[in-house]
């Protein structure tokens, strides 16, 4: 279906490495090159990794990197916490290694870094840190939720960064109130700053899901990445914040249909044309220690809101 392309295309991000799948390098990356493989890689982003473990997938990945003029490269997303005029460097460093340009690249495996996802808290973080990142590289930063948001979003409209958004992760604490949620997508549609959420999106609807994958885990109230991206996407069409805020704390399936041409949550019709044109320029996508779990359940649901209205 048309408007499930325009949602899912290039939507996960790959983060096995993190909780609570924290996979090793290996198994991570042989998930990530069987993905790339698989029917649903259009669904597939980037690879998340430290930069810190940079050397660590090079040496476990070589032989799984794309190679050969007609492969598509990887591509990565490193997460930077410390020095980043340091990071630059490796950047760099890591980059020409792998540039498709470059035979010897080809050679080593076709890879690219092109995102960083940083941390601030104050605008002077933001300038400073964009500051000393390597041209090419697209930022994001994961800024704090029900700070000054407003003030931290127009900092990144002014470098062209774009913004991160915690969505949860393996502790109730982890999970911000709703309407600290839609005040970070309402900034960022005010100022024109794409952004990615990450952490606690297994599932496509809002419920009482396990934190982690232990049998004896607790289970806590999560965040569905479908509310999530049709609440930006409703915004992103000039939909007010209460009626984001209502989509985002819908816990009802049956509250969401789905058409070759459009997506439908209680009485909003949100074309596929609006789902693309949203993905592309604001909800851009959402990190995951799991890409088939969203995929599969998404599935499944899309299945059984078909049959019940057959």
């Amino acid at each position: 279906m048309k408007s499930i392309d325009a949602l899912l295309t290039g939507l996960v991000d790959y983060a096995g490495l993190f909780p609570p799948a924290s996979e090793d390098m290996r198994p991570a990356l042989e998930n990530y090159a069987a993905y790339l493989r698989g029917s649903d890689r259009k669904a597939l982003g980037r690879f998340i990794v430290p930069i810190s473990r940079l050397q660590e997938l090079e040496e476990s990945g070589s032989d799984l990197m794309p190679r050969g003029p007609k492969s598509r490269s990887w591509h990565l997303s490193v997460l930077i916490s410390e020095d980043v005029r340091a990071a630059r460097g490796e950047i760099l460093k890591f980059n020409r290694r792998h540039s498709s340009a470059s035979s010897k690249g080809g050679a080593r495996g076709r890879v690219v870094i092109d995102v960083a996802e940083l941390k601030a808290s104050t605008v002077g973080e933001i300038d400073h840190q964009c500051a000393d990142l390597p041209p090419g590289i697209t930022a994001y930063f994961e800024i704090p939720s029900g700070g000054d948001v407003s003030s931290l979003v127009k900092a990144l409209a002014r470098v062209s960064a774009r913004a991160k958004i915690r969505t949860g992760g393996v502790t109730p604490e982890a999970f911000p109130p709703a309407h600290t949620i839609i005040d970070f997508m309402s900034a960022c549609r005010r100022e024109t700053v794409p952004f990615k959420a990450t952490a606690g999106l297994h599932h496509p609807v809002r419920g009482e899901y396990r934190l982690t994958y232990e049998s004896n885990s607790k289970k806590w109230m999560m965040y569905g990445f479908l509310n999530v991206f049709i609440g930006a996407v409703l915004l992103y069409a000039g939909e007010s914040d209460d009626t984001a805020l209502s989509e985002l704390e819908e816990a009802d399936p049956s509250a969401f249909s789905f058409e070759e041409e459009e997506i439908q949550w209680r009485d909003k019709r949100i074309a596929a044309e609006q789902i693309r044109a949203a993905r592309a320029e604001f909800a851009i996508s959402f990190g995951s220690c799991s890409f088939r779990e969203p995929i599969d359940e998404l599935a499944r649901l899309t299945r059984r809101a078909k049959s019940t209205i057959q």
